[in-house]
């Protein structure tokens, strides 16, 4: 069975293009022309971008140039940089689910601190693990501090009655 034409042509030496013109043209590519001429007569082909940004005294990027301070230390926003107030950590948001804080504060309320009987609970619908329960029950702690405090306070008051 014979080859198609196609690639038949494919192999052939093309005449037509100027083979010389074209590698300049890739070379100009890879090489962009730099506008600043005291950039163009100080850069030297030998170094890398980054040697040679130095012996101009220029900086490839901002990491490191400026110093960060420390977060605790500054509570004003509006006098730090940029870069400083974009490195501070925001607050958490998280948040649980009504569903998720009326199913923690019965599993607590029936089963104190006991994951294992949480976990053979018949309310325990999507049949989660002790490990699944605490964390759950953790997250309730750290997602509303206050108001589990306020809901094992009411736990222990009724206890004493």
């Amino acid at each position: 069975m014979g080859k198609t034409k196609k690639s038949r042509n494919r192999s052939k030496f093309n005449y037509n293009k100027d083979k010389k013109k074209l590698k300049t043209k890739i070379r100009r590519k890879e090489k962009p022309h730099i506008e600043c001429p005291q950039i163009r007569n100080a850069w030297d082909e030998h170094k890398t971008v980054k040697q040679n940004l130095q012996d101009m005294g220029l900086s490839l990027g901002t990491k490191g140039m400026l110093p960060i301070k420390n977060k605790k230390a500054s509570t004003n926003l509006e006098s730090l940089p940029m870069e400083v107030e974009a490195s501070l950590r925001g607050e958490d948001r998280t948040t649980c689910s009504t569903d998720m804080t009326e199913y923690v504060q019965y599993m607590v309320k029936e089963h104190n601190e006991d994951y294992k009987a949480m976990a053979r609970d018949e309310k325990n619908y999507y049949q989660d693990t002790p490990k699944q329960i605490k964390r759950k029950v953790e997250l309730y702690k750290r997602c509303h501090p206050k108001e589990y405090a306020a809901f094992i306070a009411s736990l222990q008051s009724q206890k004493s009655m």
